[in-house]
């Protein structure tokens, strides 16, 4: 029940924050593809907590265990099961939210749901989820990357009004590591430090956007109306705890424009035919153009915060509550593997589905 993604290629996370472990079921993978734990935990470093002094300090080693699916180094073609045992659980620091319904979180919203929920963390509502997407993410890049040449990078471009500077290069993974809050801008990065650490020694939070870019994708991807590949992506990534907003392409700023400035003009270049700007983000009519894919995504301040807020508790009483767990005071440097991960989902699954429907015939 809503617990997994995609047609062909397929991912089911499961678990919660503060019990024995969380992790995902991954179907569809190609056979015989080299796969090993270090190739799932180089992904899932990128997304653990105690990483810096900017996000939370939860002390866990995140260390992925193979269950199934991985036999000699290669994929065997059947499902991948993996797992990451949670170690560094504190449930007693959220005794006093078993009642209480914390503003803007998911508390109360569960309660009316499922009648009832898992208060230690946030349980399945809690980010740690996104480390299963994380893992399956990460066989789904390794696919698109051997199999295909695509590669995949996000990167924090703002940090509440805290905006990088506009970067017309492909950017590195390396470039995007160097900075603690994963922005390749070093001056914008060091100001985004700055504005992160003010507000949670304030015990407050902030939000950010994360800019992700595709290359090497080729034309043809997506379907027709309903599953369309940026409608696909912006499921995945508004899936995603704390995501608030998402636009490919030119996206609101393209409201601004008239149509004659806004267009994609087409002009053969090197043998094939290309588009002079990409205002479209490499998708139009839903399916890929050949061109750069990019999208942006909106994040929320995280809604944990230190500081007293008023609320109602289960019983529908008017308290105040203020939460002692350990938070990010920002989202947005951990979620940039994250964006990568689903992102990495979608497009291999509308590329298997591509190939099933218009390339497995030579008719």
């Amino acid at each position: 029940m809503g617990n997994s993604f995609g047609e062909l290629f397929r991912i089911t996370t499961f678990g919660e924050s503060h019990g024995a472990g969380v992790g995902v079921v991954v179907d569809g993978c190609p056979p015989r593809m080299p796969l090993s734990e270090g190739d799932v935990q180089v992904e899932l470093d990128r997304r653990r907590p105690g990483q810096s002094d900017v996000v939370t300090p939860r002390a866990e080693g995140d260390r992925v265990e193979f269950l199934s699916g991985v036999y000699g180094g290669r994929t065997l073609g059947t499902p991948i099961a993996m797992l990451v045992r949670n170690g560094d659980q504190r449930p007693g620091a959220y005794e006093e939210l078993r009642d209480k319904f914390r503003p803007s979180h998911a508390d109360f919203s569960y309660q009316e749901k499922f009648g009832v929920r898992d208060p230690n963390g946030g349980g399945r509502a809690s980010a740690r989820e996104t480390l299963g997407r994380v893992a399956g993410g990460a066989v789904a890049a390794r696919v698109l990357r051997l199999g295909a040449g695509v590669e995949i990078c996000a990167y924090v471009e703002s940090v509440q009004d805290v905006v990088a500077g506009e970067l017309e290069a492909f950017p590195s993974r390396e470039s995007v590591e160097a900075s603690v809050v994963r922005c390749p801008d070093a001056v914008a990065s060091a100001r985004m430090v700055a504005r992160i650490r003010e507000a949670r020694d304030c015990g407050d939070s902030v939000g950010g956007v994360v800019r992700c870019r595709v290359r090497g994708l080729r034309a043809g991807l997506g379907e027709p109306v309903f599953d369309r590949l940026g409608a696909d992506l912006g499921k995945a990534v508004l899936s995603l705890p704390a995501a608030k907003g998402f636009e490919i392409g030119s996206g609101f700023a393209g409201t601004l424009l008239r149509g004659s400035a806004h267009n994609d003009a087409f002009e053969m270049r090197e043998g094939r035919v290309r588009t002079v700007s990409n205002r479209s983000g490499g998708v139009q009519g839903g399916i890929s153009n050949g061109e750069e894919v990019f999208f942006r995504v909106a994040f929320k301040p995280v809604a944990t915060i230190a500081l007293p807020q008023r609320t109602v508790d289960a019983h529908g009483r008017e308290v105040v509550v203020a939460a002692r767990g350990r938070h990010d005071p920002c989202v947005v440097p951990r979620v940039v593997p994250v964006v990568e991960a689903v992102a990495a989902v979608v497009l291999l699954d509308h590329w298997l589905r591509d190939w099933g429907q218009n390339h497995a015939f030579g008719f």
